[in-house]
């Protein structure tokens, strides 16, 4: 039976004190911060000294009134300094124990958090924890070397496992007490053993000491759904495909010649019909050249898009694994309750020899799919993978073989086959949370320092989690260098391009760069990126400098601009129902194509937009300058944006232009909840393709979310994470965009129902599309594409140079004209003295003033590309006059 902490207490105080001890006293605190080994933290004067009650000592530590708290501790400053005097062993001894703090009333009594003092004790001098090079499994010689950090535990032992996960045996690991790490070389081990770890340790979630199996938080090979890591050598040929190590990467001369396609594994070619099926979903798919996905990408990368954006392809904690447990779309349903026996169709009178595809096609209603969807999320195969659970191995749900090393190879041929199509290869990873923590069974880094990898909260010391799961704390120094060494081993055993970081923001800003040296040091022109969004309990710097918007300009560290992203498409991304369709952008109807809901003057709210939109396309940049709508000259730090400042970046590389990605609703769901009833099929379309056009010619980085030129939708679902094949479907075939595949899922959506059902009874059959219309969202997305390629002034590298070349052309406040101009000594192009791109959102054509208009041309791309309508473009004599819903593009080339 497990004794409570109150009895803990009572009982420790007992032992380590002659003063009388409360039995009923009971930790309601969880606020005490050990820091240091002479420094505690607590919240207000707790007293003239408190007592630190270890397993078998007590430490007094002594009020100091005049104290200054630490300034690595600025979310702790209005807490009150007790000062001890402690020896490193001492303190090293207690950190292996339960401990408990207490004022002499007995009326403060708290748990501790030891992060502090952890880092201090282990990873603040030379040649210590954290310069430790060769933690988990090494393949030597002759033997295997084993190291884990667990400066906590009691003890550390491997258990040895068989191929067929019997028990081999079991070593003692020996502790270096001055660094933390647990060794051991054994010669009773080989590569391809699966191993897992025994710890014996205090574990706050039981208040008492467990022996805890655990995988290894540095593991590089795993077992089916990762249960066991295994040992292996990431060098040896076997783990090779054939010509990885002498394969071509293909180079990027400068990080704004970057275009980011990003893509879902299994989304790619889950629905690809001519794909093996053995291959739908699986990295193997990007090796069958004839299929219709893989001829998508041939054909971008031949437009100029030279980067695939994975999400997240590490190891996760939430697809089944086991193939006699997994199902898909092609399944029976007689199959699917075999695995799902709670499913409610089993006890129908359904026929059960039926697909599940077959199922979702005939539904009865439109909540049917959502329905149906929502009750087999949990079990089936789809997930985004924003679940860690190892962060140094390759998903095995997307391999063909889970178990052991064979994930390693087929990832690597993915890998090398997108490099040999010319493309480079980037991998969203996700270094800001856990799947899970404390001793839940895909919990790996709480078992093994509980307490220490993830951030708790000053006062209870629960795990935050504002991310969405159990938030890590990178500013501890090894977690900082778990994500440092991962973001190595990717780059140097995988070649890996380049990473896009989700919620960033959450990770101190000097990790960040610290990581980024460290992996310019294997790759140079490896590019970050990630979402440097300002929120949660790190907001606004409260415990370090983050790695956001506001603090990373000037780094070439690349932020996601939602400045840009809301102009064009509309803001209030959580808002519902009416709300949603209220929040035009110019993109999406604003002013000139207002839907029955808006009932103001939007003139202000376009202007606003307009001069966002100029902004953006200027990189963000905080010192170019700009007529504004008002007809003021303006700096980017003059433009507002819901609150707050517009501009950010200091480079054009600090900047992501993007109107779509995979959170939130596709661009084409959201242009279909704002737009007017009565707008055209072919309008949608061309607005579709407007909208791209933004990202894809302006200064800074383009990012495209895969199918966005393809009319992608995901009939209105909001957030698609875990609703599976039928919601995320890609067709590569043209056929269809999938939109109005039913209801979007009542747990995400269920509020915007009313507005959906509205607007398709009202759209009446306008906004559905068809091969034709697909195909010609496609070709224009690939002209405006090949229009950025086919010049470096769409991709100026500096902020001077944008400063200089980049304006705006005045007159006509309902288009925006960006100019760009090469004229002079400093020439970018020496083939162009100047381009002139003209964004018409409207639905009647509009001129722009233009001096010796008749020396410009369409651009060349244009006049060859398939849209017909911007060829209808006008060069008058002092005028350009553009279509409507059109982006136009024209040259004056050198003299």
């Amino acid at each position: 039976m497990k004794r409570s902490l109150t009895l803990i207490t009572a009982s420790l105080l007992a032992a380590c004190s002659d003063a009388p001890v409360n039995n009923s006293l009971s930790p309601s605190e969880y606020s005490a911060h050990w820091i240091s080994q002479d420094t505690l933290l607590v919240p207000s004067d707790q007293g003239e000294n408190l007592t630190l009650v270890a397993q078998d000592q007590r430490i007094v530590f002594t009020r100091e009134t005049d104290a200054i708290v630490d300034s690595n501790y600025p979310h702790l400053s209005a807490f009150s300094v007790y000062k001890a005097n402690i020896t490193d062993d001492a303190a090293k001894a207690a950190l292996k124990t339960a401990l408990v703090i207490t004022n002499e009333s007995q009326d403060y009594v708290s748990k501790v958090q030891k992060a502090g003092v952890i880092d201090l004790l282990y990873t603040a001098g030379e040649n210590d924890a954290n310069e430790y090079n060769q933690f988990g499994a090494m393949v030597k010689q002759d033997a295997v070397s084993f190291a884990l950090w667990a400066p906590t535990a009691q003890s550390v032992k491997v258990k040895l496992y068989n191929k067929d996960k019997s028990l081999k045996h079991t070593q003692q690991l020996e502790e270096d007490a001055a660094t933390g790490i647990w060794h051991l070389d054994t010669n009773q081990a080989v590569a391809t053993d699966f191993y897992r770890y025994e710890v014996t340790t205090y574990h706050p979630q039981t208040h008492k000491v467990e022996v805890i199996d655990v995988t290894d938080p540095y593991s590089i090979s795993l077992s089916t759904n990762s249960e066991f890591s295994q040992i292996v050598d990431l060098s040896s040929a076997q783990l090779k495909p054939e010509g990885w190590d002498n394969h071509v990467v293909p180079g990027i001369n400068d990080p704004l010649d970057n275009i980011f396609y990003e893509l879902h594994i299994r989304d790619f070619s889950a629905s690809d019909k001519t794909q093996p099926a053995a291959d739908q979903g699986k990295y193997a798919a990007f090796s069958n050249s004839e299929t219709d996905g893989v001829k998508h990408i041939t054909m971008l990368k031949e437009a100029g898009i030279n980067t695939i954006h994975l999400l997240p392809a590490f190891d996760i904690g939430t697809v089944n694994e086991e193939p006699t447990q997994q199902f898909d779309q092609q399944s029976s349903i007689s199959e699917i309750c075999a695995i799902v026996p709670d499913f409610s169709l089993c006890d129908s009178d359904i026929d059960k020899q039926q697909s599940l595809q077959q199922v979702l096609v005939s539904a009865p209603s439109d909540t049917f799919a959502q329905d149906i969807v929502s009750q087999l999320r949990a079990h089936d195969k789809y997930n985004w993978g924003y679940d860690p659970f190892h962060y140094n191995v390759p998903e095995g749900s997307y391999a063909k073989d889970s178990d052991g090393y064979s994930r390693i190879i087929e990832f690597r041929q993915m890998v090398q086959t997108i490099h040999e199509m010319g493309m480079r290869v980037v991998m969203d990873v996700v270094y800001n949370h856990t799947h899970a923590a404390g001793l839940a069974t895909n919990s790996v880094l709480d078992k093994v320092v509980p307490g220490y990898y993830h951030r708790l909260n000053p006062l209870t010391g629960a795990i935050e989690q504002s991310t969405c799961c159990d938030n890590t704390a990178t500013e501890h120094a090894m977690m900082d260098k778990l994500m440092s060494d991962s973001l190595a081993l990717w780059t140097e055993q995988y070649k890996i391009d380049g990473y896009r970081f989700d919620l960033m923001g959450h990770q101190p800003k000097a990790a960040m760069l610290a990581a980024r040296d460290r992996v310019h040091a294997i790759d140079p022109d490896n590019y970050f990126y990630g979402e440097g969004w300002d929120f949660g309990e790190v907001a606004k710097d409260a415990i370090f400098e983050q790695a956001s918007q506001s603090n990373l300009g000037g780094t070439d560290i690349g932020t996601f601009t939602d400045r840009l992203r809301d102009a064009v498409r509309g803001g209030a991304f959580n808002a519902q129902g009416e709300d949603i369709r209220k929040s035009q952008g110019i993109g999406s109807g604003l002013m000139h194509m207002e839907n029955e809901l808006i009932a103001t003057d939007t003139r202000a709210k376009y202007d606003e937009y307009q001069d966002i939109i100029k902004l953006g396309l200027a990189a963000n940049l905080k010192q170019f300058s700009f007529t504004s709508a008002q007809g003021n000259k303006v700096k980017g730090t003059d433009v507002p944006y819901g609150g707050t400042i517009a501009a950010y970046a200091l480079k054009p590389a600090d900047t992501i232009n993007y109107v779509s990605k995979h959170d939130n609703q596709t661009l084409w769901d959201n242009n279909q909840y704002r737009l007017p009833y009565d707008t055209t099929t072919k309008q949608r379309v061309r607005i579709q393709a407007q909208n791209l056009s933004y990202p894809l010619l302006a200064q800074g980085i383009p990012f495209i979310h895969m199918g966005s030129e393809l009319l992608r939708s995901k009939s209105f679902l909001r957030d698609s994470y875990d609703y599976s094949d039928w919601f995320n479907k890609v067709d590569f075939s043209y056929n269809t965009n999938n939109y109005n595949v039913g209801l979007p899922p009542a747990e995400k959506d269920e509020a915007n129902w009313a507005i959906i059902r509205t607007l398709l009874e009202q759209n009446d059959g306008r906004d559905h599309v068809t091969k034709e219309d697909i195909v010609f969202s496609r070709d224009v997305f690939l002209d405006f594409v090949r229009v950025r390629m086919s010049s470096k002034l769409f991709r100026l590298n500096t902020a001077e140079q944008i400063v200089e070349k980049v304006d705006f052309i005045e007159g006509n406040n309902n288009v925006i004209a960006m100019r760009l101009s090469d004229s002079g000594e400093a020439q970018i192009d020496p083939t162009i003295d100047e381009i002139i791109v003209i964004f018409n959102p409207r639905t009647q054509p509009q001129r722009v003033s233009v001096e010796q208009a008749k020396a410009f041309e369409l651009h060349p791309v244009q006049q060859a590309g398939s849209d017909d309508v911007v060829k209808q473009s006008k060069l008058l004599d002092a005028a350009i006059e553009v279509p409507a819903l059109t982006t136009a593009v024209f040259v004056r080339k050198a003299s």
